[in-house]
């Protein structure tokens, strides 16, 4: 059985205060209710960056202006395997938003353990924290 390969492109978005924003799967989605920082799915020919930012924008309504790449991982689930691109956003335009209906907020660094974050995540997390 072929496993499906996704490019994922993710924003850790971190604002003045320090606080990082994340956002909660929602039901129906694969890991729903695990909590995650913002991103999706690279579209054909286009970059990583440019991903991370449409992404950013159609989840939560922020535009990227400053940013860097924080870490590339491979992750394999039974049936997926991913990699994931982690961009570590620090400043942006506009106030963030739940635009799809998912739950989102800002937690401080010291708290980003205390969430649920799906197991590809636990080396970002481990570098940041």
């Amino acid at each position: 059985m072929m496993n499906t390969q996704q490019t994922i492109c993710i924003a850790i978005v971190q604002n003045e205060a320090q606080q990082y924003l994340i956002s909660r799967r929602q039901k129906g989605q694969h890991l729903a209710g695990k909590w995650e920082f913002p991103g999706g799915k690279l579209e054909q020919s286009e970059a990583l960056e440019e991903a991370m930012k449409r992404e950013l924008k159609e989840e939560v309504g922020l535009i990227a202006t400053k940013f860097s790449l924080f870490e590339t991982l491979d992750f394999q689930y039974p049936d997926l395997e991913l990699t994931l691109h982690f961009f570590l956003v620090t400043q942006f335009d506009g106030k963030a938003e739940s635009i799809e209906g998912q739950e989102i907020k800002w937690v401080s660094h010291s708290e980003l353990s205390d969430y649920d974050f799906p197991k590809a995540n636990k080396s970002v997390l481990n570098k940041l924290l």
